[in-house]
């Protein structure tokens, strides 16, 4: 039974710590502190409203700022030196002399288009010109279709550079001479002339292309003829200089691989011709089989004369083989930037055409879902017609910005609508207090009584006038009505402590009021109470 009686004790006096009185009063310096930077927010909200439009037509220019600033892409493009590099850089160079460009070039220069697809591929880059047959990155997706490549397959003219130059006269031969010819053995028959593929069996050929992967289309053409490839011996001919490679190397047959005005083409087929006839053009007549066995290849056609001449070169249309050099990107880079970058280069082409002929071979890539190459939905955007602008990509973006800015104005709008409502009840609360304390100022009982009285009106006004706490006075919180009215039941509550004062301290009953003498000194006389309050908030004005 002890225990049940000092239990209740001992947990009062944990309750009456000192130091959870002190957490008590800090939590409430808390509370109080946050109600009033809250109160001082609400006074400004339409500042905030004005940063939060501000802010918000930051954001828009910002996002226009960026949207025209130029993008500068990565280009690989090999070998060094070739017709394909030698584009890049003009059109890199133009794109940095036009104001208007969003999108620039830098270019990196490979060993070929197979070391550009590996760039592409490893991510070093974001464009590349690859080729269709060599090493084509997976994550590649076209951009343009930078030229068409056929297959020249030839046989050189008799006495033409590419079989070693027209044979010199013989000089006059004296009798002994003679006599010696006629005694010698005979000479051995001229090779067979050439007029198919299959007659290649035996043969030199000279292979004149951009690079890697040409051998491979000679093999293709050879196995599809069924020409032993151990009975060819292939003579590779540099194409920046065929006929200085011709004078070294002498062949029967030339493939020339690359654009039909590519230089090194013509240079093949100038080196083929004697002045007089033109070389022999071999048909590759399997060319739709060989394509549809490798899809990398394509079926192309030779147009009659396409070579000029004295006479059409070639007198006929001639079927070949052909493969494609693209303009390919990396399926993460933006859409606006490649649709940017396709609008800018079939822009550019007719500009540079005059000064890089290849540079009109440029086409547009397939767009068809089913195409073997599939474009870039940038680049398909701007064939099709369906570039989006800068409000149709970040309408969405704007839309929930507005909604979002709306809600948080209306949020804050809210807060100082409640905040403002729970100040006029604050207020209300202190009136009612005030007229409280006139009737308890009529019937306290003792001078100690009105001097609690008196403590307490000086509490309600330092509240009054000093609503944000101790931070200062807060002179726009009280309207001109507010302050007549505290003003007055100010006075009466004073009143009623003054005169209740002066009857206790003459011994007047509670209530009897009339008894006072009027002209009785107050033992503890008080000044006026319009005074008072306009000592009070005359150095608040001042302040």
């Amino acid at each position: 039974m002890p225990l049940l009686v000092h239990r209740p004790v001992a947990l009062g006096a944990a309750r009456d710590r000192p130091e959870d009185r002190g957490a008590g009063r800090d939590r409430t310096t808390r509370s109080r502190r946050t109600l009033r930077r809250l109160k001082i927010l609400s006074r400004q909200t339409p500042l905030l409203l004005l940063a939060g439009l501000f802010v918000v037509t930051g954001v828009v220019a910002g996002l226009f700022y960026f949207n025209d600033r130029p993008t500068t892409l990565r280009i690989a493009v090999g070998p060094p030196g070739s017709e394909d590099a030698r584009l890049v850089q003009a059109i890199a160079q133009h794109f940095g002399r036009d104001r208007s460009a969003t999108v620039r070039l830098t270019p990196i220069v490979k060993e070929g288009p197979g070391a550009a697809a590996r760039a592409l591929q490893n991510r070093e880059v974001d464009l590349a010109v690859v080729r269709r047959d060599v090493g084509f990155p997976a994550a590649a997706q076209a951009v343009a279709v930078m030229h068409d490549n056929v297959a020249v397959l030839m046989v050189p003219a008799e006495g033409s550079l590419a079989v070693g130059g027209p044979k010199p006269e013989a000089p006059a031969r004296t009798a002994s001479r003679r006599r010696a010819k006629a005694s010698a053995k005979p000479a051995a028959p001229a090779p067979a002339k050439i007029d198919s593929i299959e007659a290649l069996a035996g043969r030199r050929i000279g292979l004149v292309g951009p690079g890697m992967g040409d051998r491979e289309i000679l093999e293709s053409i050879l196995r599809q003829y069924q020409v032993p490839l151990d009975k060819v011996t292939v003579v590779p001919l540099d194409a920046r200089d065929v006929a200085g490679a011709l004078r070294a190397h002498p062949v029967d047959a030339l493939l020339a691989l690359g654009p039909v005005a590519s230089p090194h083409v013509a240079g093949a087929v100038a080196a083929a011709s004697n002045g007089r006839t033109g070389p022999t053009f071999l048909e590759i007549g399997a060319s739709e089989v060989i394509a549809a066995r490798m899809p990398v290849y394509e079926e192309a056609e030779l147009k009659a004369g396409v070579f000029g001449g004295q006479t059409p070169q070639p007198a006929d249309a001639v079927e070949t083989l052909g493969f494609k050099h693209y303009l390919v990107a990396r399926r993460s880079v933006p859409e606006d930037t490649i649709a940017d970058l396709t609008r800018q280069i079939f822009t550019a082409r007719q500009t540079l055409s005059s000064e890089f002929p290849m540079a009109a071979r440029i086409e547009k890539p397939d767009t068809d879902r089913d195409a073997a190459v599939p474009a870039h939905p940038g680049a398909a955007a701007y064939i099709d017609d369906d570039q989006k602008s800068f409000f149709d990509r970040y309408s969405d973006f704007i839309y929930i910005g507005a909604m979002a800015l709306s809600g948080v104005g209306s949020g804050l709008a809210w807060l100082a609508s409640h905040l403002r409502a729970d100040t006029r009840s604050r207020r209300q609360r202190l009136l009612e207090r005030l007229l409280g304390l006139i009737g308890q100022a009529h019937a306290a009982e003792d001078l100690a009584a009105l001097a609690a009285l008196d403590r307490e009106i000086d509490e309600i006004l330092a509240r009054v006038l000093l609503p944000g706490g101790r931070q200062g006075p807060d002179r726009g919180s009280l309207d001109q009505a507010s302050l007549a009215a505290y003003t007055l039941a100010f006075d009466q509550a004073r009143t009623a402590i003054a005169a209740r004062r002066a009857q206790l301290a003459g011994g007047t009953p509670i209530g009897d009021v009339t008894a006072e003498p009027e002209s009785a000194p107050s033992a503890d006389p008080e000044p006026a109470p319009s005074a008072t309050i306009l000592r009070m908030t005359k150095p608040v004005e001042g302040a």
